[in-house]
């Protein structure tokens, strides 16, 4: 109905998220799935479908992540209207959970703590008419650890990054609060970020759409850039492939009408770009 991502699992599937809400409308039950598509045949072989009490009238399914040693995804919720949140999906038995729902740490930050500049100007919601307001999109980048260990996400209304125990999430014994324990403040990642990823080295990358830039965040902590370009206009999703190279999308965001006034200023073509960063993708099976 409306693809906001897709991923290609450590085991040669190819992953569509369905975010079940064209244009950002509510979702109805049946709408917000995930989709798996063996790329040996190209055919889709299984599709689970979130029940209502998972994928809420509100959420957007943002971005997935797979953890193929306990056979489960993990999926950003970034509603800018709802509660935000982690989906954890049982990949096997085609059921999914919701973690950290409402937590402060998948929340989007506001003015006057909060208030990115993309492009020299303020990054607002701006109708044709009607007063400038905040944007408030929620969880959104995620990446795992290249030990499976932690899962990382971040607002993408915020400079903010955090860590979870995948294990925790993973476990549906494990209630809520013990889940909420585990969270860690990664600190202030120096802009905002719609996308993360995860090199085999464990090397941490994030997209920087307020100076066009990627960082990366070494081993030891030590923050990074490892491209500024001013045509990565809104870097958003991030893939390290098995050639050496990071991929990354441009897709303009800041510039959809929506934040422009009711005029739409991207420019077409889209573009994909890529960074040669000497290392592999995590394959977690």
């Amino acid at each position: 109905m409306s693809v906001q991502s897709i991923v290609v699992d450590p085991a040669d599937r190819l992953w569509v998220l369905d975010t079940g809400s064209p244009l950002f409308q509510p979702t109805r039950p049946g709408g917000p799935k995930l989709v798996c598509v063996d790329l040996s045949s190209d055919t889709v072989v299984q599709t689970i479908v979130f029940e209502p009490d998972v994928a809420l009238p509100t959420t957007y399914l943002n971005d997935v992540r797979f953890d193929l040693r306990r056979d489960v995804a993990f999926i950003t919720d970034s509603s800018d209207q709802g509660p935000n949140g982690i989906i954890v999906v049982d990949l096997a038995a085609g059921t999914a959970w919701r973690r950290l729902h409402d937590h402060p740490s998948t929340k989007a930050e506001q003015p006057p703590a909060f208030l990115p500049v993309v492009e020299g100007a303020p990054f607002l919601e701006r109708p044709a008419d009607g007063p400038a307001k905040p944007v408030l999109m929620g969880a959104d980048g995620i990446a795992i650890g290249a030990d499976g260990d932690r899962l990382y996400y971040c607002p993408l209304a915020s400079r903010h990054w955090y860590s979870v125990s995948a294990g925790a999430l993973a476990d549906r014994s494990v209630g809520d609060a013990e889940v909420a324990a585990t969270v860690v403040d990664e600190g202030d990642k120096g802009g905002v970020s719609d996308g993360l990823e995860t090199d085999d080295q464990g090397r941490l990358y994030l997209t920087h759409g307020e100076h066009n830039a990627i960082l990366r965040r070494l081993p030891d902590g030590t923050l990074e850039t490892v491209v500024h370009d001013p045509r990565l206009l809104w870097p958003d999703t991030m893939s390290v492939a098995a050639d050496g190279h990071l991929y990354v999308t441009a897709n303009q965001l800041h510039r959809q009408a929506k934040y422009q006034g009711g005029t739409d200023r991207r420019q077409y073509p889209y573009s994909l770009f890529r960074v040669p960063i000497g290392a592999g993708p995590v394959r977690l099976v």
